[in-house]
């Protein structure tokens, strides 16, 4: 990985007409604006299509993409929609966060429109096709969740539970519009995504994705695999997952997602794995695999508790996973989340991987944080962010820090006597400028924005994933200051 740079921002806060961030002009603007900052990469958040909590960690498919991404104006240029059809659907408007309840209630009838005056040709056969492998058991599976209310598939009638043949070759039969319907949703989002990806590496920008490493307990992959996790003979967990207490969380974190059978994996030569992330490296550059750690040891909490502080560490696939990978895949672009609780095995099973971790800013100065992330002591082979998704803004960070903590803040960076917003800038050129190979920077950052652009609290719910960037925002002046501090520090 070369010296570079890049803007970490979800694609559903970018600006746009209708309420969510999309595959639209708003986002080739924001393309346009990285070149202009002489920026090498854009990060963004997992793609796929997301259910309660609307976190993007927790999708109803590993493969499938977020229809709320498909830009409503490419469907009125295409002639399947009308602008009226899109104003009337989506009265959502180009600012302030995002109302996922009125995103669900508004842009599936809109799509259905679409879909309505579709006419199949051979590239959307030829999607089908080539995507059976994910598909057909993704929109089957969203076919049956609509027809049952939404509820999650663990309470559906045992046929359907456990997957019977005979039961399903039913519901094809009775549901094959909606199925059909699910399918040119992905088509939809297959199409415009890859035209976008398309025009940022015409830009010289490379797209940074980002897998969680585990799969929601309410999506297809789980429903239509059971063999592959931790379930008992009812498809009940058997155990999930989540992180134990520490100092920024006192009962630790609950995800809730299923566990894998690794010894079912192992069996299989991890062939499930190979293809999940052979389908990123086909949408995706680089890919940054969250929690890495949980591929040397994972913890494990007892389905059912209510927090995570009765669980308990077992052994994860080690390297066995990332030889098998290799081997079928060949080496590829790959940034390892190694954040949280280390151990010397951890850190040996990065080593061996290859992969460069990351380094948090905001965890160098908070004294909460127990593991060493000054700077000083970076190696190139890693990735420098100021924060992730995870943490607060730079801005509302520096509300949080004591006294005690700026103080040392500022002896290390120089930054005393400066004002919060300028501490903001400081942070960011510590970060430019370290040795690291990559420096990703949010996007909030770069706008000095406070608590209200937040991304995500962990283990919270209500008011995360909503934060959309305000149209405009990503000025010429500010690309043009970004790429200054680009070119000095020879990113």
């Amino acid at each position: 990985m070369k010296r570079a740079s890049g803007i970490l921002l979800p694609v559903f806060s970018l600006p746009s007409p209708y309420g969510i961030g999309c595959f639209s002009k708003e986002a080739r603007e924001f393309i346009d604006q990285l070149a202009k900052a002489g920026q090498s990469y854009w990060q963004i958040l997992p793609l796929g299509p997301t259910g309660f909590g609307d976190s993007p960690y927790q999708a109803f498919s590993t493969f499938a993409g977020n229809p709320y991404f498909i830009d409503p104006v490419t469907l009125v240029e295409e002639g399947l929609l009308t602008k009226k059809e899109c104003d009337t659907c989506c009265p959502m408007g180009a600012e302030g966060a995002i109302d996922y309840e009125k995103q669900y209630k508004t842009r599936f009838t809109l799509l259905k429109k679409a879909f309505d005056r579709f006419v199949p040709d051979a590239a959307y056969s030829k999607f089908v096709e080539e995507n059976a492998y994910w598909l057909e058991d993704y929109s089957l599976f969203m076919a049956i969740k609509d027809d049952h209310n939404g509820i999650c598939w663990t309470q559906w009638e045992a046929p359907l539970k456990k997957h019977d043949s005979e039961a399903l070759a039913v519901q094809k039969v009775l549901l094959s519009h909606r199925v059909d319907f699910y399918c040119f949703q992905q088509y939809m989002f297959d199409r415009q995504w890859k035209a976008l990806k398309a025009y940022a590496n015409e830009k010289g920008i490379k797209i940074i994705g980002d897998i969680p490493i585990y799969v929601s307990l309410d999506s297809s992959d789980a429903w239509a695999n059971p063999e592959l996790f931790a379930f008992d003979e009812e498809c009940v967990p058997t155990a999930v997952a989540g992180c134990p207490p520490d100092a920024f969380s006192a009962t630790g974190q609950l995800w809730g997602n299923p566990l894998y059978r690794w010894e079912y994996h192992e069996k299989t030569g991890y062939a499930w794995w190979i293809t999940r992330l052979k389908h990123c490296f086909e949408i995706y550059d680089v890919v940054r695999i969250d929690h890495f750690r949980g591929f040397e040891s994972y913890y494990s909490i007892p389905y059912g508790d209510e927090t995570a502080e009765n669980g308990h560490w077992e052994k994860g696939p080690g390297m066995k996973l990332f030889n098998a990978v290799n081997a079928a895949l060949g080496e590829q672009e790959i940034i390892a989340e190694d954040l949280g609780y280390l151990t010397q095995e951890v850190l040996d099973l990065l080593k061996d991987s290859g992969y460069p971790g990351m380094k948090i800013m905001e965890f160098a100065f908070d004294p909460r944080e127990a593991g060493n992330y000054l700077p000083h002591t970076y190696t190139n082979h890693c990735v420098a962010y100021t924060g992730t998704h995870d943490n607060n803004t730079l801005l509302a960070w520096l509300d949080e820090l004591d006294e005690e903590a700026i103080a040392f803040m500022d002896e290390y960076m120089g930054s005393g006597g400066h004002a919060k917003e300028e501490k903001v800038w400081d942070v960011i050129r510590l970060t430019l400028a370290c040795v690291a190979d990559l420096a990703v920077i949010p996007m909030q950052d770069y706008l000095v924005l406070g608590k209200e652009a937040r991304i995500n609290q962990p283990s919270t719910l209500g008011s995360n994933w909503t934060w959309r960037m305000a149209s405009g925002a990503f000025t010429d002046e500010l690309a043009e200051k970004i790429g200054h501090l680009t070119e000095i520090f020879e990113r």
